[in-house]
Protein backbone atom coordinates (compact mmCIF):
# COMPACT_ATOMS: atom_id res chain seq x y z
CA UNK A 1 0.00 0.00 0.00
CA UNK A 2 1.47 3.35 -1.09
CA UNK A 3 1.85 6.03 1.56
CA UNK A 4 1.49 9.75 0.98
CA UNK A 5 4.41 11.77 2.37
CA UNK A 6 3.60 15.24 3.70
CA UNK A 7 5.99 17.91 2.36
CA UNK A 8 6.83 20.95 4.48
CA UNK A 9 8.84 23.66 2.74
CA UNK A 10 11.03 25.75 5.05
CA UNK A 11 12.78 27.86 2.39
CA UNK A 12 11.25 31.02 3.85
CA UNK A 13 12.46 30.17 7.37
CA UNK A 14 15.52 27.91 7.45
CA UNK A 15 16.51 28.71 3.86
CA UNK A 16 16.47 32.43 4.56
CA UNK A 17 19.14 32.02 7.24
CA UNK A 18 21.70 31.90 4.41
CA UNK A 19 23.73 35.15 4.24
CA UNK A 20 22.44 37.22 1.32
CA UNK A 21 19.14 35.31 1.03
CA UNK A 22 17.04 37.84 2.95
CA UNK A 23 13.80 38.63 1.13
CA UNK A 24 11.38 41.51 1.62
CA UNK A 25 7.69 40.99 2.33
CA UNK A 26 6.57 41.20 -1.30
CA UNK A 27 9.25 38.73 -2.41
CA UNK A 28 8.24 36.29 0.33
CA UNK A 29 4.60 36.50 -0.73
CA UNK A 30 5.56 35.92 -4.38
CA UNK A 31 7.58 32.85 -3.45
CA UNK A 32 4.83 31.55 -1.17
CA UNK A 33 2.38 31.81 -4.06
CA UNK A 34 4.73 29.70 -6.16
CA UNK A 35 4.97 27.14 -3.34
CA UNK A 36 1.18 27.02 -3.46
CA UNK A 37 1.37 26.27 -7.21
CA UNK A 38 3.98 23.62 -6.43
CA UNK A 39 1.35 22.12 -4.08
CA UNK A 40 3.44 21.75 -0.94
CA UNK A 41 1.39 20.64 2.05
CA UNK A 42 2.84 23.06 4.62
CA UNK A 43 4.77 26.32 4.29
CA UNK A 44 6.99 27.31 7.20
CA UNK A 45 6.79 31.04 6.61
CA UNK A 46 9.34 32.38 9.07
CA UNK A 47 10.28 33.10 12.67
CA UNK A 48 7.83 35.87 13.69
CA UNK A 49 9.35 36.53 17.13
CA UNK A 50 12.65 37.54 15.53
CA UNK A 51 11.47 40.87 14.10
CA UNK A 52 8.42 42.95 13.23
CA UNK A 53 9.30 42.51 9.56
CA UNK A 54 9.28 38.72 9.82
CA UNK A 55 6.01 38.83 11.77
CA UNK A 56 4.42 40.92 9.02
CA UNK A 57 5.71 38.58 6.29
CA UNK A 58 4.32 35.48 8.02
CA UNK A 59 0.99 37.22 8.58
CA UNK A 60 0.71 38.27 4.93
CA UNK A 61 1.59 34.78 3.71
CA UNK A 62 -1.09 33.30 5.99
CA UNK A 63 -3.58 35.79 4.59
CA UNK A 64 -2.70 35.37 0.90
CA UNK A 65 -2.03 31.62 0.50
CA UNK A 66 -3.33 30.15 3.75
CA UNK A 67 -6.68 29.32 2.18
CA UNK A 68 -5.34 26.09 0.64
CA UNK A 69 -1.90 25.52 2.20
CA UNK A 70 -1.21 24.85 5.86
CA UNK A 71 0.92 27.65 7.33
CA UNK A 72 3.33 27.31 10.22
CA UNK A 73 6.09 29.37 11.80
CA UNK A 74 8.82 28.65 14.31
CA UNK A 75 8.78 29.31 18.05
CA UNK A 76 11.21 28.52 20.81
CA UNK A 77 9.65 26.93 23.89
CA UNK A 78 8.71 30.28 25.42
CA UNK A 79 5.32 31.96 25.67
CA UNK A 80 6.31 35.11 23.77
CA UNK A 81 7.47 33.15 20.73
CA UNK A 82 4.36 30.97 20.74
CA UNK A 83 2.11 34.04 20.96
CA UNK A 84 3.94 35.61 18.00
CA UNK A 85 3.42 32.46 15.92
CA UNK A 86 -0.26 32.26 16.80
CA UNK A 87 -0.97 35.93 16.05
CA UNK A 88 0.85 35.75 12.70
CA UNK A 89 -0.69 32.50 11.36
CA UNK A 90 -4.20 32.47 12.87
CA UNK A 91 -5.74 33.84 9.63
CA UNK A 92 -4.82 30.63 7.78
CA UNK A 93 -7.46 27.91 7.46
CA UNK A 94 -5.12 25.22 8.80
CA UNK A 95 -2.49 26.90 11.02
CA UNK A 96 0.19 24.92 12.83
CA UNK A 97 2.41 26.03 15.72
CA UNK A 98 5.98 24.71 15.48
CA UNK A 99 7.98 24.56 18.73
CA UNK A 100 11.67 23.67 18.86
CA UNK A 101 13.80 22.68 21.86
CA UNK A 102 17.11 20.81 22.04
CA UNK A 103 17.45 17.26 23.37
CA UNK A 104 21.17 16.49 22.95
CA UNK A 105 23.52 16.71 25.93
CA UNK A 106 25.47 19.55 24.33
CA UNK A 107 22.29 21.58 23.86
CA UNK A 108 20.89 20.85 27.32
CA UNK A 109 24.16 21.46 29.17
CA UNK A 110 25.82 24.18 27.09
CA UNK A 111 22.94 26.05 25.45
CA UNK A 112 20.35 26.00 28.23
CA UNK A 113 22.55 25.32 31.28
CA UNK A 114 19.68 23.42 32.92
CA UNK A 115 18.98 19.86 33.98
CA UNK A 116 17.46 17.41 31.51
CA UNK A 117 14.27 17.24 33.53
CA UNK A 118 13.96 21.02 33.57
CA UNK A 119 14.42 21.26 29.78
CA UNK A 120 11.88 18.48 29.24
CA UNK A 121 9.38 20.34 31.43
CA UNK A 122 9.95 23.50 29.36
CA UNK A 123 8.88 21.54 26.31
CA UNK A 124 5.80 20.06 27.96
CA UNK A 125 4.68 23.47 29.26
CA UNK A 126 5.19 25.02 25.82
CA UNK A 127 3.08 22.36 24.11
CA UNK A 128 0.32 22.64 26.70
CA UNK A 129 0.19 26.41 26.21
CA UNK A 130 0.24 26.14 22.40
CA UNK A 131 -2.66 23.68 22.53
CA UNK A 132 -4.80 26.33 24.22
CA UNK A 133 -4.33 28.44 21.07
CA UNK A 134 -4.47 25.94 18.20
CA UNK A 135 -5.23 22.21 17.82
CA UNK A 136 -2.20 21.46 15.61
CA UNK A 137 1.22 21.63 17.33
CA UNK A 138 4.53 20.28 16.03
CA UNK A 139 7.40 19.64 18.44
CA UNK A 140 10.98 19.49 17.12
CA UNK A 141 13.60 17.69 19.20
CA UNK A 142 16.56 19.79 18.05
CA UNK A 143 19.84 17.91 17.51
CA UNK A 144 17.99 14.59 17.86
CA UNK A 145 20.65 12.68 15.90
CA UNK A 146 23.21 13.39 18.66
CA UNK A 147 20.82 12.80 21.56
CA UNK A 148 20.73 9.97 24.07
CA UNK A 149 17.91 7.80 22.73
CA UNK A 150 16.14 7.12 26.01
CA UNK A 151 16.06 10.83 26.91
CA UNK A 152 14.95 11.64 23.35
CA UNK A 153 12.11 9.16 23.63
CA UNK A 154 11.19 10.35 27.13
CA UNK A 155 10.83 13.87 25.68
CA UNK A 156 8.76 12.67 22.73
CA UNK A 157 6.48 10.64 25.01
CA UNK A 158 5.95 13.60 27.34
CA UNK A 159 5.13 16.17 24.64
CA UNK A 160 2.78 13.76 22.84
CA UNK A 161 0.89 13.24 26.11
CA UNK A 162 0.85 17.04 26.44
CA UNK A 163 -0.90 17.30 23.06
CA UNK A 164 1.73 17.48 20.28
CA UNK A 165 0.23 16.28 16.98
CA UNK A 166 3.51 16.09 15.05
CA UNK A 167 6.95 15.02 16.20
CA UNK A 168 9.84 16.30 14.12
CA UNK A 169 13.25 14.61 14.41
CA UNK A 170 16.00 16.93 13.13
CA UNK A 171 19.55 16.09 12.13
CA UNK A 172 20.40 19.67 13.01
CA UNK A 173 24.12 19.64 12.23
CA UNK A 174 24.14 17.02 9.46
CA UNK A 175 25.84 14.44 11.68
CA UNK A 176 23.77 11.38 10.84
CA UNK A 177 24.42 8.72 8.20
CA UNK A 178 21.57 6.94 6.36
CA UNK A 179 21.55 3.50 8.05
CA UNK A 180 21.95 5.01 11.52
CA UNK A 181 19.31 7.69 10.96
CA UNK A 182 16.92 5.19 9.41
CA UNK A 183 17.28 2.93 12.44
CA UNK A 184 16.60 5.88 14.76
CA UNK A 185 13.40 6.70 12.90
CA UNK A 186 12.34 3.03 12.88
CA UNK A 187 12.69 2.78 16.68
CA UNK A 188 10.83 6.05 17.29
CA UNK A 189 8.10 5.09 14.81
CA UNK A 190 7.46 1.74 16.50
CA UNK A 191 7.12 3.31 19.94
CA UNK A 192 5.14 6.28 18.65
CA UNK A 193 2.53 4.09 16.96
CA UNK A 194 2.03 2.21 20.20
CA UNK A 195 1.76 5.48 22.12
CA UNK A 196 -0.54 7.38 19.74
CA UNK A 197 -0.93 6.26 16.13
CA UNK A 198 -2.48 9.61 15.13
CA UNK A 199 0.76 11.54 15.73
CA UNK A 200 2.73 12.29 12.54
CA UNK A 201 6.47 11.51 12.51
CA UNK A 202 8.59 14.04 10.61
CA UNK A 203 12.28 14.57 9.76
CA UNK A 204 14.41 17.64 9.07
CA UNK A 205 17.96 17.01 7.83
CA UNK A 206 20.97 19.20 7.10
CA UNK A 207 23.61 18.61 4.47
CA UNK A 208 26.92 19.15 6.27
CA UNK A 209 28.22 15.76 5.08
CA UNK A 210 26.25 15.83 1.83
CA UNK A 211 23.83 13.21 3.18
CA UNK A 212 20.63 15.22 3.78
CA UNK A 213 18.67 13.68 0.91
CA UNK A 214 19.96 10.17 1.65
CA UNK A 215 19.09 10.50 5.35
CA UNK A 216 15.62 11.84 4.54
CA UNK A 217 14.86 9.01 2.10
CA UNK A 218 16.16 6.48 4.64
CA UNK A 219 13.78 8.00 7.19
CA UNK A 220 10.84 7.66 4.78
CA UNK A 221 11.78 4.03 4.18
CA UNK A 222 11.68 3.49 7.96
CA UNK A 223 8.32 5.09 8.69
CA UNK A 224 8.62 8.90 8.51
CA UNK A 225 5.38 10.39 7.22
CA UNK A 226 6.54 13.96 6.70
CA UNK A 227 9.71 15.59 5.32
CA UNK A 228 10.99 19.13 5.82
CA UNK A 229 12.92 20.50 2.84
CA UNK A 230 13.95 23.64 0.98
CA UNK A 231 14.06 24.48 -2.70
CA UNK A 232 17.57 24.04 -4.16
CA UNK A 233 18.68 22.71 -0.75
CA UNK A 234 19.00 26.31 0.48
CA UNK A 235 19.76 26.62 4.18
CA UNK A 236 22.10 27.07 7.10
CA UNK A 237 25.79 26.21 6.41
CA UNK A 238 25.80 23.47 3.74
CA UNK A 239 22.03 23.67 3.39
CA UNK A 240 18.91 21.61 4.03
CA UNK A 241 17.41 18.59 2.35
CA UNK A 242 16.62 19.48 -1.25
CA UNK A 243 12.88 19.25 -1.86
CA UNK A 244 13.26 18.43 -5.55
CA UNK A 245 15.73 15.61 -4.85
CA UNK A 246 13.50 13.91 -2.27
CA UNK A 247 10.35 14.30 -4.36
CA UNK A 248 11.98 12.90 -7.50
CA UNK A 249 13.75 10.18 -5.50
CA UNK A 250 10.34 8.98 -4.32
CA UNK A 251 8.90 9.33 -7.83
CA UNK A 252 11.66 7.54 -9.76
CA UNK A 253 12.08 4.78 -7.14
CA UNK A 254 8.37 4.49 -6.31
CA UNK A 255 8.50 0.68 -6.25
CA UNK A 256 11.31 0.82 -3.69
CA UNK A 257 9.91 3.40 -1.30
CA UNK A 258 6.22 2.70 -1.91
CA UNK A 259 5.54 6.35 -1.10
CA UNK A 260 4.64 9.47 -3.07
CA UNK A 261 3.87 13.17 -2.60
CA UNK A 262 1.27 15.61 -3.91
CA UNK A 263 3.95 17.88 -5.41
CA UNK A 264 3.26 19.15 -8.95
CA UNK A 265 6.48 17.99 -10.58
CA UNK A 266 6.29 20.38 -13.53
CA UNK A 267 6.55 23.32 -11.12
CA UNK A 268 9.94 22.20 -9.73
CA UNK A 269 12.19 24.02 -12.23
CA UNK A 270 10.02 27.13 -12.18
CA UNK A 271 10.17 27.26 -8.37
CA UNK A 272 13.93 26.82 -8.42
CA UNK A 273 14.37 29.62 -10.96
CA UNK A 274 12.13 31.97 -9.02
CA UNK A 275 14.16 31.40 -5.86
CA UNK A 276 17.37 32.09 -7.78
CA UNK A 277 15.83 35.25 -9.20
CA UNK A 278 14.67 36.51 -5.80
CA UNK A 279 17.80 35.68 -3.79
CA UNK A 280 20.49 36.02 -6.44
CA UNK A 281 21.97 32.72 -5.21
CA UNK A 282 22.77 30.54 -8.20
CA UNK A 283 22.34 26.78 -8.33
CA UNK A 284 25.52 24.81 -9.05
CA UNK A 285 25.40 23.63 -12.66
CA UNK A 286 25.60 19.92 -11.78
CA UNK A 287 22.98 20.12 -9.01
CA UNK A 288 20.54 17.21 -9.23
CA UNK A 289 17.17 18.02 -10.83
CA UNK A 290 17.47 21.83 -10.94
CA UNK A 291 21.09 22.37 -12.09
CA UNK A 292 21.67 23.74 -15.58
CA UNK A 293 23.47 20.54 -16.60
CA UNK A 294 21.11 18.13 -14.81
CA UNK A 295 19.77 16.90 -18.16
CA UNK A 296 22.75 17.76 -20.38
CA UNK A 297 24.78 15.06 -22.12
CA UNK A 298 28.15 15.87 -23.68
CA UNK A 299 29.77 12.45 -23.95
CA UNK A 300 29.63 11.02 -27.46
CA UNK A 301 28.74 7.59 -26.07
CA UNK A 302 25.90 9.12 -24.05
CA UNK A 303 24.60 11.14 -26.99
CA UNK A 304 24.63 8.08 -29.22
CA UNK A 305 22.69 6.09 -26.64
CA UNK A 306 20.14 8.89 -26.13
CA UNK A 307 19.49 9.17 -29.85
CA UNK A 308 18.65 5.45 -29.90
CA UNK A 309 16.52 5.49 -26.74
CA UNK A 310 16.31 8.19 -24.05
CA UNK A 311 16.02 5.57 -21.31
CA UNK A 312 19.62 4.49 -22.00
CA UNK A 313 20.93 7.46 -19.98
CA UNK A 314 17.83 9.22 -18.58
CA UNK A 315 15.92 7.97 -15.55
CA UNK A 316 13.52 10.94 -15.78
CA UNK A 317 12.71 13.42 -18.51
CA UNK A 318 13.40 17.16 -18.29
CA UNK A 319 9.75 17.78 -19.26
CA UNK A 320 8.63 15.86 -16.17
CA UNK A 321 10.08 18.49 -13.82
CA UNK A 322 9.16 21.48 -15.98
CA UNK A 323 12.42 21.84 -17.92
CA UNK A 324 10.89 21.83 -21.40
CA UNK A 325 13.34 20.65 -24.02
CA UNK A 326 11.71 22.86 -26.67
CA UNK A 327 10.91 26.52 -26.18
CA UNK A 328 9.13 29.03 -28.41
CA UNK A 329 11.44 31.86 -29.45
CA UNK A 330 9.56 35.17 -29.57
CA UNK A 331 10.30 38.30 -31.58
CA UNK A 332 8.73 41.74 -31.80
CA UNK A 333 6.42 40.32 -34.52
CA UNK A 334 5.15 37.44 -32.40
CA UNK A 335 2.05 39.31 -31.32
CA UNK A 336 -0.11 39.28 -28.21
CA UNK A 337 -1.38 35.72 -28.56
CA UNK A 338 2.09 34.16 -28.79
CA UNK A 339 3.34 36.29 -25.91
CA UNK A 340 0.32 35.43 -23.78
CA UNK A 341 0.86 31.72 -24.51
CA UNK A 342 4.53 31.98 -23.46
CA UNK A 343 3.58 33.72 -20.19
CA UNK A 344 0.89 31.15 -19.36
CA UNK A 345 3.26 28.27 -20.21
CA UNK A 346 5.55 29.56 -17.48
CA UNK A 347 2.67 29.30 -15.00
CA UNK A 348 1.78 32.99 -14.70
CA UNK A 349 -1.59 34.64 -15.17
CA UNK A 350 -1.44 37.28 -17.89
CA UNK A 351 -4.02 39.62 -16.43
CA UNK A 352 -6.45 41.69 -18.42
CA UNK A 353 -6.75 45.18 -19.86
CA UNK A 354 -4.16 47.75 -18.90
CA UNK A 355 -2.15 45.27 -16.80
CA UNK A 356 -1.57 42.95 -19.76
CA UNK A 357 -0.98 45.83 -22.18
CA UNK A 358 1.65 47.27 -19.86
CA UNK A 359 3.40 43.90 -19.72
CA UNK A 360 3.16 43.51 -23.50
CA UNK A 361 4.69 46.95 -24.04
CA UNK A 362 7.67 45.91 -21.91
CA UNK A 363 7.97 42.77 -24.02
CA UNK A 364 8.07 44.82 -27.23
CA UNK A 365 10.81 47.04 -25.85
CA UNK A 366 12.84 43.99 -24.85
CA UNK A 367 12.19 42.28 -28.21
CA UNK A 368 13.39 45.37 -30.07
CA UNK A 369 16.60 45.34 -28.02
CA UNK A 370 17.25 41.58 -28.06
CA UNK A 371 15.63 40.55 -31.37
CA UNK A 372 15.03 37.04 -30.01
CA UNK A 373 13.24 36.54 -26.67
CA UNK A 374 13.52 33.22 -24.79
CA UNK A 375 11.63 31.69 -21.86
CA UNK A 376 14.21 33.07 -19.41
CA UNK A 377 13.55 36.58 -20.75
CA UNK A 378 9.78 36.21 -20.42
CA UNK A 379 10.23 34.93 -16.87
CA UNK A 380 12.31 38.02 -16.08
CA UNK A 381 9.73 40.36 -17.59
CA UNK A 382 6.78 38.90 -15.72
CA UNK A 383 8.47 38.69 -12.32
CA UNK A 384 9.75 42.26 -12.66
CA UNK A 385 6.30 43.47 -13.71
CA UNK A 386 4.47 41.61 -10.94
CA UNK A 387 6.74 42.82 -8.14
CA UNK A 388 6.99 46.44 -9.30
CA UNK A 389 5.80 48.82 -6.61
CA UNK A 390 5.37 52.56 -6.36
CA UNK A 391 8.68 54.11 -5.38
CA UNK A 392 8.30 55.33 -1.83
CA UNK A 393 8.91 59.01 -1.12
CA UNK A 394 11.86 58.12 1.11
CA UNK A 395 13.54 55.75 -1.37
CA UNK A 396 15.82 56.57 -4.28
CA UNK A 397 15.01 55.98 -7.95
CA UNK A 398 17.48 56.02 -10.84
CA UNK A 399 16.52 58.85 -13.19
CA UNK A 400 19.47 58.83 -15.62
CA UNK A 401 23.19 58.14 -15.76
CA UNK A 402 26.22 58.41 -18.01
CA UNK A 403 29.44 56.44 -17.68
CA UNK A 404 32.64 57.25 -19.57
CA UNK A 405 35.48 54.77 -19.27
CA UNK A 406 39.12 55.17 -20.31
CA UNK A 407 42.64 54.41 -19.07
CA UNK A 408 42.99 57.71 -17.20
CA UNK A 409 39.77 58.96 -15.58
CA UNK A 410 36.73 56.66 -15.69
CA UNK A 411 33.85 59.00 -14.85
CA UNK A 412 30.18 58.54 -13.96
CA UNK A 413 27.40 61.13 -13.79
CA UNK A 414 24.25 60.02 -11.98
CA UNK A 415 20.85 61.65 -11.50
CA UNK A 416 18.59 60.24 -8.77
CA UNK A 417 15.02 61.00 -7.73
CA UNK A 418 13.65 60.81 -4.21
CA UNK A 419 10.00 61.77 -4.11
CA UNK A 420 9.78 65.16 -5.82
CA UNK A 421 13.48 65.93 -5.31
CA UNK A 422 16.28 65.27 -7.80
CA UNK A 423 20.00 64.93 -7.12
CA UNK A 424 22.94 64.85 -9.52
CA UNK A 425 26.67 64.32 -9.08
CA UNK A 426 29.76 63.13 -11.00
CA UNK A 427 32.66 61.09 -9.67
CA UNK A 428 35.90 59.60 -10.94
CA UNK A 429 36.78 56.01 -10.02
CA UNK A 430 39.22 53.17 -10.65
CA UNK A 431 36.86 51.83 -13.31
CA UNK A 432 33.33 52.42 -14.63
CA UNK A 433 31.53 50.55 -11.84
CA UNK A 434 33.66 52.13 -9.12
CA UNK A 435 32.92 55.59 -10.56
CA UNK A 436 29.21 54.77 -10.81
CA UNK A 437 29.00 53.52 -7.23
CA UNK A 438 31.07 56.42 -5.90
CA UNK A 439 28.63 58.89 -7.50
CA UNK A 440 25.61 57.09 -5.99
CA UNK A 441 27.26 56.95 -2.54
CA UNK A 442 27.97 60.68 -2.71
CA UNK A 443 24.35 61.44 -3.59
CA UNK A 444 22.72 59.29 -0.90
CA UNK A 445 25.22 60.21 1.81
CA UNK A 446 25.58 56.68 3.23
CA UNK A 447 29.00 55.22 3.96
CA UNK A 448 28.33 51.76 2.57
CA UNK A 449 31.06 49.29 1.62
CA UNK A 450 30.73 47.00 -1.39
CA UNK A 451 31.45 43.46 -0.19
CA UNK A 452 30.49 41.38 -3.22
CA UNK A 453 29.67 42.05 -6.88
CA UNK A 454 28.58 39.35 -9.31
CA UNK A 455 27.32 39.35 -12.90
CA UNK A 456 25.45 36.52 -14.61
CA UNK A 457 23.82 36.17 -18.00
CA UNK A 458 20.18 35.23 -17.54
CA UNK A 459 19.55 34.26 -21.16
CA UNK A 460 21.23 33.67 -24.50
CA UNK A 461 22.40 35.95 -27.29
CA UNK A 462 24.56 39.04 -27.49
CA UNK A 463 21.68 41.14 -26.12
CA UNK A 464 21.05 38.75 -23.23
CA UNK A 465 19.68 40.05 -19.96
CA UNK A 466 22.43 40.48 -17.38
CA UNK A 467 21.74 39.92 -13.69
CA UNK A 468 23.82 41.79 -11.12
CA UNK A 469 23.90 40.72 -7.48
CA UNK A 470 25.69 42.84 -4.89
CA UNK A 471 26.19 42.76 -1.14
CA UNK A 472 26.95 45.93 0.79
CA UNK A 473 27.83 46.54 4.41
CA UNK A 474 26.44 49.41 6.45
CA UNK A 475 27.09 49.84 10.18
CA UNK A 476 28.06 46.19 10.53
CA UNK A 477 24.99 44.76 8.76
CA UNK A 478 24.94 43.13 5.32
CA UNK A 479 22.32 44.09 2.72
CA UNK A 480 21.68 42.62 -0.71
CA UNK A 481 20.72 44.29 -3.94
CA UNK A 482 19.96 42.74 -7.31
CA UNK A 483 18.73 43.91 -10.67
CA UNK A 484 18.48 42.77 -14.28
CA UNK A 485 18.71 44.61 -17.57
CA UNK A 486 20.08 44.21 -21.08
CA UNK A 487 22.44 47.10 -20.16
CA UNK A 488 24.81 45.64 -17.56
CA UNK A 489 25.92 49.11 -16.38
CA UNK A 490 22.31 50.07 -15.73
CA UNK A 491 21.71 46.75 -13.94
CA UNK A 492 24.78 47.49 -11.78
CA UNK A 493 23.41 50.92 -10.85
CA UNK A 494 19.95 49.54 -10.06
CA UNK A 495 21.36 46.70 -7.96
CA UNK A 496 23.46 49.12 -5.89
CA UNK A 497 20.50 51.45 -5.49
CA UNK A 498 18.30 48.54 -4.39
CA UNK A 499 20.90 47.75 -1.72
CA UNK A 500 20.87 51.39 -0.60
CA UNK A 501 17.07 51.35 -0.41
CA UNK A 502 17.22 48.17 1.65
CA UNK A 503 19.37 50.07 4.15
CA UNK A 504 16.85 52.92 4.25
CA UNK A 505 13.91 50.54 4.68
CA UNK A 506 15.70 48.79 7.53
CA UNK A 507 16.49 52.10 9.20
CA UNK A 508 12.83 53.12 8.82
CA UNK A 509 11.53 50.10 10.74
CA UNK A 510 11.56 51.83 14.12
CA UNK A 511 8.99 49.35 15.36
CA UNK A 512 11.16 46.38 14.45
CA UNK A 513 11.45 43.98 17.38
CA UNK A 514 14.82 43.20 18.87
CA UNK A 515 16.09 39.93 17.39
CA UNK A 516 16.34 37.32 20.14
CA UNK A 517 19.50 35.40 20.90
CA UNK A 518 20.07 31.99 19.38
CA UNK A 519 17.55 32.29 16.54
CA UNK A 520 19.51 29.93 14.27
CA UNK A 521 17.80 26.59 14.86
CA UNK A 522 17.06 23.10 13.47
Amino acid sequence: MERNIIVLDTTLRDGEQVPGAKLNVQQKIEFAQQLKRLNVDIIEAGFPASSAGDFQAVQEIARTVGDSVSITALARAVKGDIDAVYESIKLAQNPLIHIVLGTSNIHVEKKFNRSKDAVLQMGVDAVKYAKTLLPQVQYSTEDASRSDFEYLWKTIEAVVKAGATMINVPDTVGYAVPDEFGELIRKINERLKNLNDQVILSVHCHNDLGLATANTLSAVRNGAEKVECTINGLGERAGNTSLEEVVMGLKVRENHFKASTHIRLKELIRTSRLLTHLTGLDVQVNKAITGENAFAHSSGIHQDGLLKDKQVYEIMSPEEVGADSMELILTARSGRHAFKNAVEKLGFETGEGEDFEGLFEKFLLLADAKKEVYDHDVFYLVTQHRTHEEVSSHLYELDSFQVVTNDLYPTATVKLKKGSETFRDSMVGDGPIDALYSAIKALVGLDVQLKDYKINSLSRGKEAIGRVNIRIEYQGKIYSGRAMDTDIIKASALAFLNGINAVLLDAGHDSQAQAPAEITVT
